[in-house]
């Protein structure tokens, strides 16, 4: 819940302007809360006298950030040109604070109705475990001939045969996102990869382990998903593959009006 410091507010309102759910405003010169709160922050981040806080979350990562954080246009969007989809990886371990760095990039995404409620789950140390319990649920599904487990046996006879990986390759870790809203899994997601090319690490999108996944109670158990479905799945890691240059693109088909 909003925590107003009375003996510091100015009285300025702009909180109360920014609320998005409108349930704060000025009364005898100084902000309080009307409603029931969403906790979104606008009103921290809005306020100029620093007398807005929310104890529910941890105030001391809130960052002074001035009017452009530092980020200019070129550097974004070097970056987002820049990254490719990477489907060959070292075998170096990646490291946990930038392993950290990208959870950071995805928990402060914005979310519907500021429900935060993206789950992450990352493996690197239980990779051959998951790989494992992946392959015998999928295989198992192949076996018994189930509807969506189809375009699956490709895979199967692809791995069996030619020794070919194509639902994990050789990928050190994998980012999986869960939550009941495909749209904040996939923002999260957005961002988190940007947060990888800026550390020299690179991603894949992989639908088919997320479907593959679903198939393994044990995978799902190790997971730790607690109910929620998985949206998103990543593979992680170090690219085997140097671009020396951004890729072309079609031109927008955009409308101006």
């Amino acid at each position: 819940m909003v925590v107003i410091n009375k003996a510091t507010c100015v009285g300025c309102g702009k909180c109360a302007a920014d609320c998005v759910a409108m349930n704060l405003s000025v009364k005898s010169g100084k902000a309080e809360l009307t409603g029931e709160c969403l906790q979104c922050g606008h009103c921290v981040a809005v306020c100029p006298a620093n007398s807005v806080s929310i104890p529910e979350y941890d105030m001391g990562e809130v960052q002074d950030v001035g009017h452009n954080c530092g980020l200019t246009i070129d550097t974004l969007l070097q970056g987002i040109k820049a990254r490719r989809s990477i489907r060959y990886y070292l075998t170096n371990k990646i490291e946990r604070d930038k392993l950290e760095n990208i959870i950071q990039a995805g928990r402060y995404t914005a979310s519907g109705a500021n429900r935060q409620a993206c789950k992450f789950i990352v493996v690197q140390d239980q990779m051959e475990r998951l790989k494992q319990f992946v392959w015998r649920g999928v295989e198992k599904a192949v076996a018994n001939g189930l509807e969506d487990a189809g375009p699956l046996k490709r895979l199967v006879d692809l791995r069996n045969e030619k020794g070919i990986d194509y639902l994990f390759r050789n990928a050190p870790a994998i980012l999986y996102i869960a939550a009941e809203s495909i749209w904040d899994a996939g923002l999260a997601a957005q961002n988190i990869e940007l947060a990888l090319v800026a550390q020299g690490l690179g991603a894949l999108y992989n639908g088919f382990l997320v479907r593959s996944t679903m198939f393994s109670e044990e995978a799902k158990a190790l997971l730790q998903l607690d109910g929620k479905p998985l949206a998103v799945c990543m593979l992680l890691g170090y690219p085997d593959v140097e671009y020396a240059r951004t890729a072309p693109r079609k031109k927008a088909d955009v409308i101006w009006l």
